[in-house]
Order: C-alpha cells, then sequence, then structure tokens
C-alpha cells in the first residue's frame, strides 16, 4: 500500500484504506476529505503532485477540480436565494436586461435545461477569460429547445450565465462573491480565479491514457466543443488565474467538503436548513442530451433521494447526504476517461458510509 497521510477518524478507517488502494492503482496524487455534520472525520492525502512522482503530493496541494467547481456557484445561488436577493425561479432577464431569451429562468441555468449549453458562435479557449464578450455572445443567442424542457449539460456556459446574473446583483464577479462570502468565512482554500501566487501549490492535471473521449452524440444533440478543451489547457497560468465558474476551481478534497459540507450540517451560518433543502428541489427527469445518460437534476446538483452531488471530468467527486450529515470529497491529478464518473470518488463515498455503522 502507498503511504497515505492526514487525519482520520478510527470509525473511517476505511476511507484510508480506500485511498491508499487508489493511489497503488489508478491515482498519480490524490486526498479525499470526510465531514459528518459540519465536522471532518478524515482529511486524508499522499502520492505525488507531478506525473514523474519527484514532488509528493502535500497537506496543502490544491489542483483544478474542473466541474466540481460547478457545486461551489451553486452554493453561491443558493445563498442569495436564501438572503432574498435571486428568485430561483425569475428569468434572467429580470436581473440581466440585455438577455434575449425571455423565458429562460435561473432555475433553467441551475438545471441544464436553459437550451444554451453551447455557444453557436465560434469561441477560442483565450476567449473564456473575457467574461463581458462570452457572455454577450450567449445574451444574444436563441435556445436549441423551449427552456425547461430539455436537459443537455451546460459544460461551459452555465457559470458564465449564471456568473452574470450574480454580478449584476452583486456588483461583484462569481469567482469575487463565493471567496468574500463563502470561503472567507467558512476558511476554505477554495479559489474560482487563482491568484498568482499560488500556482506553486498546484499539481497539474494529467491526461487520462490514450486520451479524453468525447460524449456520443444522442437525437437532439451532436454539437462539437465549442471551445475545445484538453487537459493540458488548465495547467497553464492563463488558466488558472482566469475565472471561468464553470470549470477553474482549485483546491483540494478538504477545502470542497469544508464548503460543501454547508448543506450537510444545516447551513453552517450561511443559509437555513430550508435553503440548504432547496439543493434537492427537482427540476428535470430524464436523458441528458449533452452527457448521453440518465439524469436528475435539483437545484445546481445531480440529486438521488436525500443527496445531491457533482464531479469533475476526469474524477473528482463530491457527495453530500443531507439525512446522514454525511459530505463526501475526492480530488486528484490522474485523470480518467471516463464522462460521468469512474468509480474511484463513489469508491470513497462507500468506504465513509462504513464509517457511520
Amino acid at each position: 500500500m502507498v503511504e497515505v497521510r492526514g487525519t482520520c477518524d478510527e470509525r473511517f478507517g476505511e476511507v484510508r484504506d480506500a485511498l491508499a488502494e487508489s493511489l497503488a492503482k489508478d491515482d498519480v496524487g490524490a486526498s479525499v476529505a470526510v465531514f459528518h455534520h459540519g465536522e471532518p472525520v478524515a482529511d486524508l492525502w499522499g502520492g505525488y503532485a507531478d506525473a514523474g512522482k519527484t514532488v509528493p503530493w502535500q497537506e496543502n496541494t490544491i489542483t483544478n477540480v474542473w466541474s466540481t467547481t460547478k457545486t461551489m456557484i451553486a452554493l453561491c445561488a443558493l445563498v442569495l436565494a436564501d438572503r432574498g436577493d435571486l428568485d430561483l425561479d425569475a428569468r434572467l432577464v429580470r436581473y440581466w436586461p440585455g438577455f434575449g431569451a425571455a423565458d429562460v429562468r435561473v432555475r433553467h441555468v441551475l438545471s441544464h435545461t436553459a437550451g444554451l449549453p453551447v455557444w453557436d458562435t465560434p469561441i477560442t479557449l483565450e476567449d473564456l477569460a473575457d467574461a463581458p464578450k462570452v457572455t454577450a455572445l450567449l445574451a444574444a443567442q436563441k435556445p436549441r429547445w423551449t427552456p425547461g424542457e430539455i436537459g443537455c449539460y451546460h459544460a461551459v456556459t452555465q457559470g458564465f450565465l449564471l456568473g452574470e446574473v450574480v454580478r449584476r446583483i452583486t456588483g461583484r464577479t462569481i469567482g469575487a462573491f463565493f471567496a468574500a462570502e463563502i470561503a472567507g468565512p467558512l476558511g476554505a482554500d477554495f479559489h474560482i480565479g487563482l491568484p498568482d501566487a499560488q500556482h506553486h501549490r498546484v499539481a497539474p492535471q494529467l491526461a487520462p491514457p490514450g486520451g479524453l473521449t468525447v460524449p456520443p452524440p444522442t437525437e437532439l444533440f451532436d454539437a462539437a466543443p465549442n471551445p475545445v478543451i484538453e487537459p493540458a489547457d488548465t495547467n497553464t497560468a492563463a488558466w488558472r488565474r482566469a475565472e471561468i465558474p464553470s470549470g477553474s476551481g482549485y483546491g483540494n478534497a478538504r477545502s470542497v467538503a469544508l464548503v460543501q459540507s454547508v448543506l450537510t450540517s444545516g447551513g453552517a451560518g450561511l443559509l437555513s436548513r430550508a435553503g440548504c433543502e432547496r439543493a434537492l428541489e427537482e427540476q428535470y427527469q430524464g436523458l441528458d442530451h449533452g452527457l448521453g445518460v440518465r439524469m436528475r437534476y435539483g437545484l445546481g446538483y445531480g440529486i438521488s433521494g436525500r443527496t445531491c452531488f457533482w464531479g469533475g471530468m476526469g474524477g473528482s467527486l463530491v457527495f453530500n447526504d443531507l439525512d446522514a450529515g454525511l459530505t463526501v470529497a475526492y480530488a486528484m491529478n490522474q485523470m480518467l476517461d471516463a464522462v460521468v464518473g469512474d468509480g474511484r470518488g463513489m469508491t470513497m463515498v462507500a468506504a465513509a458510509y462504513s464509517g457511520l455503522g
């Protein structure tokens, strides 16, 4: 077994074993964290931060968690809704007067049913750092389907749509709002837009052996990615400092679990209990035409029963069980080729449940 460092309540020893096994098999470097009713019961890491296995993964190593970042911006929306500043059923045009699709509501954006899954106008990777440009394009774009009726994963557009609404309400970008109103009060080492001074702590993302497979087209959706984003793209200073709210979040399992345990601890002073419950409000159930699999979407999360979750391309994951008060997060640098998760994260979740007896 590979050495695993950190702390772990003896009840959750199977989580330590699961991480050690994953490090010996598929992972290069990784971290896993478990919170129970808002308290950390496992905070573990191991392996290496580089492909050459010369730099150990440290306690404060962070990495790009791709679309696990979406759970952070979802929490921003839930917090603003709980404060009465954002009506999740309101049309975007209420907050964004220049937005052209009058029938798109905030809840449609959170549930990937807004009908704006990709930009129709070709854009470049560099354009993602130009929020005014890409949001203006979305504001002028016609939804592909009636909003609310069709689920199709808004892999990159979701963050810019929600981010612009947050900016117009608060006067701050969604990354700045998250930093000041969520990460700051919690003391969470998670960043949407990473300052240059923190880049030295990043474990670069390692592409899956054999590359990434694009989801197969469905009967409604066969658009190519726009722009094309490769794993190596996230290892640049430009990507790290850019605020790409759907996928450029940087943290580790500890910080991801700390933030998301807000939902499983009754709100942690940021949300009311009713505000936490809103994550579970079903908005769509059926085939996701972007991912090619059936999904149930709540407000900003995939949902199943009393659990809500989401993960990032290549393997990162956060999982919340509101009844059990359990949050589990997994973050790693070695990506695997799987559209909707590769099993490593859920192995950690299963191990965490064993600790509940």
